[in-house]
């Protein structure tokens, strides 16, 4: 269901590489709601407010965007992306869920819980393979910008589609599929 007004209801997904990108995809499927694939890209191709017009152009509800900064340490396309997706009247963020990798120089971002490669949630951050790493933030190359806009849940995860084979597609993406939940059930 749209918002009132016709606010579209939108979760982040702070990678858009070749894998995550079909990871992204049917996790969508399986829960109902549309990516909007031309987000994807190693970094994010679009800029926000194209983004924008896809996702009220799109019928189905909620609608999964990705964002990718392709390692760029600085504030990279996807971060723009996000700023622009969150400063929308007709937009709703519902959540993110933020992708560990291995960048460095980053401050990371806090989460309100990650789910593990194993589709444990935990308190804790988790690192690039899903694995908990004991810190309290996520350490990406999209996410230093998400502790500035209001998004309501952080959810961290590996890598999607990966994670030691645990979310590849074969398998349905249910590590993926599982953070798009969490953050449904909790937006309710």
């Amino acid at each position: 269901m749209n918002e009132p007004n016709n606010v579209r209801r939108v979760i982040l997904v702070t990678d858009g590489d070749r894998i995550a990108k079909k990871a992204v995809e049917t996790a969508a499927a399986r829960i109902g709601g549309r990516c909007i694939s031309k987000s994807a890209g190693n970094p994010t191709p679009l800029s926000g407010q194209s983004i924008i017009e896809l996702i009220k152009q799109t019928p189905y509800d909620p609608v999964v965007v990705m964002v990718d900064d392709r390692g760029h340490t600085g504030t990279g396309n996807g971060e723009k992306a996000i700023a622009d997706i969150a400063m929308s009247p007709d937009i709703k963020i519902l959540g993110v869920i933020a992708v560990a990798s291995n960048a460095e120089g980053v401050k990371g971002v806090s989460v309100d819980f990650s789910v593990t490669k194993n589709g444990n949630i935990v308190e804790k951050a988790v690192d690039k393979y899903g694995n908990m790493d004991g810190r309290g933030r996520i350490v990406g190359d999209t996410v230093d910008i998400l502790e500035s806009i209001d998004v309501p849940v952080i959810v961290g995860i590996g890598d999607p589609g990966k994670m030691d084979g645990k979310d590849c597609c074969d398998k349905g993406a249910p590590i993926i599929t599982k953070a798009l939940k969490e953050i449904i059930e909790r937006s309710s």
